[in-house]
C-alpha cells in the first residue's frame, strides 16, 4: 500500500508536470521559428540569470518546510508561517533593491548601448516574476504536504495555460489583427513591436500573477506570527540547502551566461540561442526528474521513521534508474524526429551537444535521488559541500573550454559536473546513512544505456532504425532481468 500511494501521487504529479512542460515545450518550435538565434539568445540568457536568483529567493525553505513539518508535527502552523515570512522578506528586499538599481542592472545585461532601454523593461518584468514566483513557493509546498496532488496539478495547468495562451496572442493573434485590420487594429499597431522577445516575458508575468491569485486560499492560512526559536533551527537547516541549491543552479545556468560573455560579440548571442534551443530536447528527462521529485520528496520525509524505509528507498532508486536509462536511449534513438521541434534548421548544428546534456541529466536525476540521505539525517552541510564541488568544476572549466569549443565545452562540463556530484553523494551517503542499493544492477543499466545511446548517435550517425532496434534490445534485457522482481514488487504494492 505504501508503494502504491507513492506511485499514485508521483503519477499525478508526473502527469501534471509532463503535460504542463510539454505545452511549454510546444513553444520551442514557435520561438525558434519566430525569433532568430541571436534574439533567442536573449531569452536563454535572461532565464539563466533568473534561475540563479530564484534559488537565492527560495532560501532552501521548501526542503526545510517538508523536513520540519514532519519533525515538529505539533508546530505545523508555525513551520508554515516561518517558511513563508522568511521568503516574503527576502523577496521584498530583492524587488525593492532591483528597482533602485534598475539602470546598472540593465547596462550590465545589455550587449550594446542601444539595447539598454529594452533591457530595463526586461529587468522590471523579471523582478516582478521572480517576486511572485518566490512568495508562491511555500503555498505550493503546503499543497504537496497536504497530499493534494489534484489541486497542485490544476494550478500548474492553469499557469501554463496562461503562459502559452498569451504567447500565442502576442506572437500570432495581434499580428493577424494588424494584417487583416480587425477591430482595434489601429490601436494595437500603435504600440505593437514585431518579433519583440519582451512579449514572452510579459506572458510569464501574467501567468505568475494568475498563479498567485489561484493560491490565495493557501495565502489566507498564513498567520502574522513568527516563531524565532523555531526559525533558528530552521535557518541552521536551510542555509546549507540554499548554498547547495544555488550551486546546483550555477551548474545548470552559468554556462549560458558565461557563453554570452566569453565568446566573440558577433557570435555570442547566436551561440547562446543555439545552445539554449538544443537544451530543450533534454527537457524530457528533466520533466521526468521533476515529476519524481515532486512526488518523492514529501514521501521520503513522511516515511523516514518506518522500519523498512531504507529498503524502500533502494527499490525506488533501482527502478528510477531503469526508467532514466530507457528514456535516455529512446531520446537519442529518435533525435532525428525530435529535432523538428526546433523548426529553424540554423539551430540543428547544436545537436551533437544533446547526448552529453542528456547523460548529465541522468546523473543529476540519480544524484537528486541519492541526496535524500543528508536531508533525512539533518546533515545538509554535505549537500553544500557536494554542490560546491560541482560549482567549482563549472566555474573553473567553463572559461577554459568555452573559448576553444564553444557550447560543446559547456555540455561536457555539465555532464562531468553532475557525474562527479552523483559519485560523491553515493560514497558519502553509504558512509553516513547507508542504504542497500543494488549497485551492480544500477551500474549495469547505466553503462549499457550509455554505450547504446552514444553508439546510436555517433557510430550509427543517428540512424533511427538502428537506434530503435537497440532500444528494443535494451527493453528486452530489462524485462529479462527484472520480470521476477517486478511481479513481486507490484504484488506487495
Amino acid at each position: 500500500m505504501v508503494l502504491k500511494k507513492f506511485l499514485g501521487q508521483t503519477a499525478i504529479y508526473g502527469l501534471s508536470t509532463v503535460f504542463s512542460r510539454l505545452f511549454n515545450f510546444i513553444l520551442t518550435p514557435i520561438y525558434t521559428g519566430v525569433y532568430k538565434t541571436g534574439v533567442y539568445g536573449i531569452f536563454t540568457n535572461m532565464y539563466a540569470n533568473a534561475s540563479i536568483i530564484n534559488a537565492v529567493l527560495a532560501f532552501g525553505m521548501e526542503s526545510t518546510f517538508f523536513r520540519y513539518l514532519n519533525k515538529h508535527e505539533d508546530k505545523k502552523q508555525e513551520v508554515y508561517n516561518n517558511s513563508f515570512w522568511c521568503i516574503a522578506f527576502i523577496s521584498t528586499l530583492f524587488l525593492v533593491t532591483g528597482l533602485i538599481f534598475l539602470d546598472p542592472i540593465a547596462n550590465y545585461l545589455a550587449s550594446s548601448p542601444e539595447d539598454v532601454g529594452d533591457y530595463k523593461k526586461y529587468t522590471i518584468y523579471f523582478l516582478l516574476i521572480l517576486f511572485l514566483d518566490a512568495i508562491s513557493v511555500i503555498p505550493f509546498a503546503k499543497i504537496r504536504a497536504d497530499e493534494r496532488p489534484i489541486k497542485y496539478s490544476a494550478v500548474k495547468f492553469l499557469n501554463i495555460g496562461f503562459f502559452v495562451g498569451f504567447n500565442l496572442v502576442f506572437l500570432f493573434v495581434l499580428p493577424a489583427m494588424i494584417k487583416h485590420q480587425w477591430i482595434g487594429a489601429q490601436w494595437v499597431e500603435s504600440w505593437y513591436r514585431t518579433q519583440w522577445i519582451g512579449y514572452v516575458f510579459i506572458s510569464n508575468l501574467i501567468a505568475s500573477a494568475a498563479t498567485l491569485v489561484m493560491l490565495l486560499p493557501e495565502f489566507a492560512k498564513i498567520q502574522l506570527k513568527f516563531d524565532k526559536a523555531l526559525f533558528k533551527q530552521m535557518y541552521a537547516y536551510s542555509w546549507p540547502v540554499l548554498v547547495a541549491n544555488l550551486s546546483f543552479t550555477i551548474n545548470e545556468s552559468l554556462d549560458k551566461i558565461v557563453l554570452n560573455k566569453l565568446l566573440p560579440e558577433d557570435i555570442a548571442a547566436s551561440e547562446v540561442g543555439i545552445y539554449g534551443a538544443v537544451c530543450k530536447i533534454a527537457v524530457f528527462i528533466s520533466i521526468f526528474i521533476t515529476a519524481f521529485r515532486l512526488g518523492a520528496e514529501p514521501f521520503f520525509f513522511s516515511y523516514a521513521k518506518q522500519e523498512n524505509a531504507k529498503k524502500i528507498y533502494a527499490i525506488i532508486l533501482q527502478y528510477f534508474v531503469v526508467a532514466l536509462a530507457i528514456l535516455f536511449v529512446a531520446l537519442i534513438a529518435n533525435i532525428e524526429i525530435l529535432k523538428y521541434f526546433i523548426r529553424n534548421q540554423d539551430y540543428w548544428v547544436g545537436l551533437p551537444a544533446v547526448p552529453f546534456l542528456l547523460l548529465g541529466y541522468v546523473c543529476l536525476g540519480v544524484y537528486m535521488n541519492l541526496s535524500i540521505w543528508y536531508r533525512l539525517s539533518d546533515q545538509t552541510k554535505f549537500g553544500l559541500y557536494i554542490s560546491l564541488v560541482g560549482a567549482i568544476i563549472t566555474i573553473v572549466f567553463n572559461p577554459l573550454l568555452i573559448p576553444k569549443f564553444g557550447y560543446m565545452g559547456s555540455a561536457w562540463v555539465s555532464m562531468i559536473t553532475y557525474f562527479t556530484m552523483m559519485v560523491i553523494s553515493y560514497v558519502l551517503g553509504q558512509k553516513h546513512y547507508p542504504i542497500p542499493y543494488n549497485l551492480k544492477r544500477i551500474l549495469l543499466y547505466l553503462v549499457i544505456s550509455i554505450v547504446i545511446g552514444f553508439s546510436s548517435f555517433f557510430l550509427f550517425n543517428k540512424n533511427i532504425f538502428i537506434g530503435n532496434g537497440l532500444l528494443i534490445l535494451f527493453l528486452a534485457l530489462v524485462y529479462f532481468l527484472e520480470k521476477n522482481e517486478l511481479k513481486q514488487f507490484f504484488r506487495k504494492a
